[in-house]
């Protein structure tokens, strides 16, 4: 007889989704159980993806500006770098620390936290097996747990592509991102946000990176005016860009690697020290017995879910990058307290209108709502507000007056649809413009509030103000 464990609510996975379902769960006072088969918190962000790499990121941009500060009158000495103690910082001063406080805050809203791997038997009960090969004994093995309700936070992996097999040489993000030694050569196949972003680090850090895209443009969810400015800067750093090329195998010959892409028909083959595949990632929607339950999933392998997340499971809720949309944390975080929210009653939604995304090179691209493209295909009647970091005195007095904020309006109500901006601190600025677009803010409520002087701010006010017809500074 197998004994079976009654709990509230259940969450599977231990990321940006599954903790933050968990906390505000708990905060509504539910009793939760959280379910991680890592022997860390955080999920993939925290521990081997966006926040890793932002650390790398900064880092390369110091050694950058330490080696190039001729313009502000600095002369500088020798300047080196220890990968070894870089990668040693990373890991201890920022993974550590953070996911040392997703287990403190877990822990103060008296979150369970059982580590190993959940099995799901039906719609209301399933088994967490040890970490790694499950073994299923007479009984059904594991320990078997009844519960109420379950939230999904399972995340993606990295797609693995035909010819590129994971191993040795032949890395992904988190190989890369956890390397041992700088590469003197590294090619990267995809030039999308991580491809782009990770390439701009070790350019910066002092690799020799060239990077195959099989679109006719790199980090093509991005406008190609805002694109451009980007690519400048990543050939300015040494990086060879290669688009339209199709890569087609690689082989690892212990101390190098060989890869052959094809382009136009002619194949290429360039001998490196790794090779990343950053392509795209798969949801985690197999291999934990979603099958056994009434889940429904889309023919790309995500979970339906209606506005509050929840499945075709009245108790079944997901979050994250199982669910459609943009794979990005802050749509988990958001999804997740809209998750815990419903079962407790309450009436959450997901009923944003635009999600921000932000890719960080430098500069950095930042868009939330419609682009102008965008806004054009759905035949709208708009205004477009668009104010250069060359006319910004924050931008020129810190030399970083590449790019521009663009503001997208309805012609007829100034409803603020959209907007982008490319230049410094992008990633910062996108936040004002998600509060424009999904608050329906007009474009008189950005160009009356005053911005501070002299701050990389102001740009979104000139760019409201060239919608309403008063430009200033241009």
């Amino acid at each position: 007889m197998v004994d079976v464990e009654e709990k509230d609510t259940v969450v599977i996975g231990a990321g940006p989704g599954g903790y933050v379902a968990a906390i505000r769960a708990a905060e509504l006072g539910q009793k939760v159980t959280v379910i991680e088969k890592s022997d860390s918190l955080g999920g993939v962000c925290l521990n081997v993806g966006c926040v890793p790499s932002k650390a790398l990121i900064q880092a390369g941009h110091r050694l950058r500006h330490a080696e190039h500060s001729e313009l502000y009158g600095i002369t500088t000495g020798n300047i080196s770098l220890d990968f070894t103690k870089l990668q040693a910082w990373k890991d201890s001063s920022v993974i550590q620390r953070m996911t040392g406080g997703v287990k403190m805050l877990l822990k103060k809203h008296k979150v369970e936290v059982i580590y190993g791997e959940a099995f799901l038997d039906n719609n209301n009960q399933l088994r967490v097996m040890d970490p790694g090969p499950r073994q299923f004994m007479d009984n059904g093995g594991g320990h078997t747990i009844k519960f109420n309700n379950l939230i999904l936070a399972t995340g993606s992996r990295p797609i693995e592509i035909k010819g590129f097999k994971f191993g040795g040489r032949i890395i992904d993000s988190t190989g890369l991102l956890n390397i041992k030694e700088l590469p003197k050569d590294l090619v990267i196949v995809g030039g999308g946000y991580i491809g782009t972003e990770l390439a701009g680090a070790f350019a910066d850090l002092g690799s020799n990176v060239t990077i195959l895209e099989g679109t006719s443009q790199i980090i093509p969810n991005f406008e190609r005016s805002m694109v451009s400015i980007v690519e400048k800067h990543l050939k300015e750093k040494g990086i060879k860009i290669v688009t339209n090329a199709m890569a087609k195998n690689a082989k690892d010959n212990g101390d190098n690697v060989e890869v052959t892409y094809e382009v136009d028909g002619k194949a290429e083959v360039i001998k490196t020290d790794y090779v990343m595949v950053s392509v795209g990632r798969k949801p985690n929607t197999d291999n934990f017995g979603l099958e056994m339950t009434d889940v429904k999933l889309t023919d790309r392998g995500l979970v339906e879910t209606d506005e509050q997340g929840r499945t075709s499971v009245d108790n079944i809720f997901a979050v994250g990058d199982i669910t459609s949309g943009p794979a990005l944390a802050h749509k988990a975080f958001f999804q997740a307290k809209t998750a815990a929210g419903a079962i407790s009653g309450k009436k959450t939604a997901n009923d944003y209108i635009g999600v921000p995304s932000v890719c960080f090179n430098d500069p950095e691209m930042a868009s939330v709502g419609l682009t102008e493209a965008e806004a054009k295909e759905k035949k709208l009647d708009i205004k477009v507000g668009k104010f250069p970091f060359a006319g910004n005195a924050r931008a020129v007095s810190v030399d970083s007056t590449d790019g521009f904020v663009k503001l997208i309006s309805d012609k007829k109500t100034g409803t603020i649809l959209g907007g982008q901006v490319v230049g410094p601190n992008a990633s910062d600025l996108i936040s004002e413009l998600s509060v424009a677009v999904n608050c329906q803010l007009n474009e008189e409520d950005l160009a009356l509030t005053i911005h501070p002087h002299p701050t990389l701010g102001e740009p979104i006010q000139e760019a409201a103000d060239i919608l309403i017809g008063y430009p200033t500074n241009i």
